[in-house]
């Protein structure tokens, strides 16, 4: 660090121990062993994010593998209600303990914490920030094979956050078939690079809708372009998922681990070859 260091770093061209995203890692319970942690992103909101997450956590332990889910969406959280969680967390003086789902996927929203679920919370983003550092390194997490982050829209404080104090070893990019998410993906292709996070793939959420008498496959938003997207910067397609009821009315039910479709195979192949590396 220079002598006449500002701790302004955009404004620096030093090439110091303080610029390495690794030095900003926060470190986990000693009890907390997790293998893999996956980040789920989306440059805007309302693409289904949260039931890319969800859903990929449920595929990971039908496969086998220990799973959790860290919701870092602390202003609009939504995984409790898919997995019909309705207890609140516990914990000691040492830290708070993830609350299970049916099937055992360990899981932590601020949702868990709060009196009443629909309480709002308005909180400025230092505090945010603060509190998804927290659910990280103040859990119980034990041993898990792949942990998946539930990130709110954009590239603010929260992915920053995640970014910087986690070691996190991929994303995955969450879209829709609209003609505007290539400039999304973009700037979350550009945020990941910068942070030095790799990009594992892409789904396409809402890409048809089946039509219940013949079958055919309507494109609501019209034509996809994830294979143009996939193209431009050398990214996977991990995924088409479909405008279905029974997932909708799944999520609603908090039955989601109940789920039956393979909309979602390659991004199972996918997790299966990273934990395998």
């Amino acid at each position: 660090m220079s002598e006449n260091c500002n701790n302004d770093c955009s404004s620096c061209g030093e090439n110091c121990a303080e610029r390495d995203p690794k030095s900003f890692l926060e470190k986990p319970k000693e009890s907390t062993h997790v293998k893999k942690i996956i980040g789920v992103v989306s440059g805007k909101g309302g693409v289904g994010k949260s039931m890319v997450t969800a859903l990929s956590a449920v595929m990971a332990q039908r496969n086998g593998y220990s799973t959790a889910i860290l919701d870092a969406d602390i202003t609009g959280p939504s995984i409790p209600k898919m997995f019909g969680i309705q207890e609140r967390a516990g914990g000691n003086e040492e830290g708070i303990y993830p609350v299970l789902s049916k099937l055992e996927t360990k899981i932590m929203s601020i949702n868990l914490l709060l009196e009443n679920i629909t309480d709002p919370v308005v909180w400025r983003g230092p505090v945010i920030a603060s509190t998804v550092t927290q659910f990280w390194k103040d859990v119980f997490w034990e041993d898990v094979d792949f942990m998946f982050v539930d990130m709110p829209p954009g590239t603010g404080d929260v992915p920053l956050t995640v970014f910087q104090s986690l070691p996190v070893d991929g994303i995955i990019i969450v879209t829709s078939p609209q003609e505007l998410v290539s400039m999304i993906v973009e700037k979350a292709v550009k945020m990941a690079n910068m942070m030095n996070i790799p990009v594992i793939g892409i789904v396409e959420n809402m890409s048809y809708a089946l039509c219940p008498d013949c079958g055919k496959k309507i494109k609501v938003f019209g034509d996809s372009h994830v294979d143009q997207i996939a193209n431009q910067f050398g990214l996977e397609i991990l995924g088409q998922l479909p405008i279905d009821p029974k997932l909708s009315q799944a999520s609603d039910a908090g039955t989601i681990e109940l789920f039956e479709g393979n909309w979602l195979d390659p991004l199972a192949k996918k997790l299966t070859e990273l934990i395998e590396k």
